[in-house]
């Protein structure tokens, strides 16, 4: 019967669980320190441990006679900064052993590990089928986890609309600029991640033992849907980005407008109210009641004028 054991290098950050044959490797924030001990236990090229500690490195496969190298990106939300970032998985797939390395973001391959560890039940559910079959369980936790911050982004989207149109214009500018922003963080993320999972299962093919071809294709499927709605919400939040623009500028122009009318009713009140301050001789201006007198000529230009704007519809 195969046993499972679970252990953890000293001064290393470094665990792994063994069922049978096969070692899953698990390595949070590695350090020179992990890829030192990798490159003295493993067969690895030193261009895919450096691969490792890089932070820049795009998704990839690497394939060797005895190994494969893979790099992977998944969306990681961080609420402190309101961002969504991305998170590097690197892996290295052998016949006998599964390594993955990562900084720890990813909670459902840190929840899966612990799983592993925790019930006896787990490894021989994962870890009995192969190191493809392993790795094809972490990759599918992985996208799936992608969705709920879909849904997120979506939610997100959904406010800001409701936002706009019931006239709470405050930090709108801000909300659609930072889902402009997550949504194309999202698709930097995914656009390199189809061709790399599309191209995998063949690559993985020998270090599995029963086909996974259809599963495989529903994990492509589903990132063919994340991309998918990420198109869509991108067309959605541009085009809430003009709707935002266009009722602004109404608003605009509706408060532009009614000052207009208000400067063009003054401005021959204006000039009444400076004849009538003139040191000259004016009508009415001896009687006892020129005061009335020059406040009827300015409500009767008043009414003129707005009878004129009510005639043109202006108001």
């Amino acid at each position: 019967m195969a046993i499972s054991q679970v252990q953890k290098k000293p001064q290393l950050n470094i665990e792994s669980i063994t069922w049978g044959e096969l070692t899953w490797v698990n390595i949070e924030k590695p350090t020179a320190n992990e890829t030192r001990y990798l490159a003295e236990h493993y067969p690895f090229h030193p261009l895919d441990l450096d691969d490792v500690l890089s932070r820049i490195q795009r998704p990839k496969i690497d394939e060797y006679e005895d190994y494969l190298f893979l790099v992977f990106h998944f969306p990681v939300y961080q609420k402190a900064r309101r961002v969504l970032a991305s998170s590097q998985l690197s892996v290295f797939i052998g016949e006998k052993y599964l390594i993955t390395l990562h900084s720890g973001e990813l909670k459902p391959l840190v929840k899966l590990f612990r799983e592993c560890q925790i019930d006896e039940e787990s490894p021989p559910e994962y870890l009995g089928s192969g190191s493809g079959f392993l790795l094809y369980r972490i990759l599918d936790r992985l996208v799936d986890y992608c969705l709920p911050i879909l849904n997120k982004v979506m939610d997100n989207i959904e406010e800001v609309e409701d936002d706009i149109f019931a006239d709470q214009r405050k930090d709108t500018v801000r909300a659609i600029s930072m889902l402009r922003r997550d949504i194309i963080s999202f698709r930097r993320i995914i656009w390199p991640m189809r061709a790399v999972i599309g191209s995998l299962e063949p690559r993985v093919r020998r270090f599995i033992s029963k086909d996974m071809s259809v599963y495989f294709g529903d994990m492509i499927d589903h990132m063919d849907k994340i991309w998918d709605a990420l198109d869509e919400y991108k067309e959605i939040i541009e085009g809430l980005s003009a709707t935002y623009d266009s009722l602004s500028s109404n608003r605009t122009n509706e408060v532009v407008r009614i000052l207009t009318i208000i400067a063009t009713i003054l401005l021959p009140i204006t000039v009444v109210a400076s004849i009538y301050g003139m040191n000259i001789p004016l009508p009415f201006q001896e009687t006892e009641y020129s005061f009335l007198y020059v406040v009827l000529i300015m409500a009767v230009i008043i009414g003129g004028i707005l009878y004129f704007f009510r005639r043109i519809r202006v108001i």
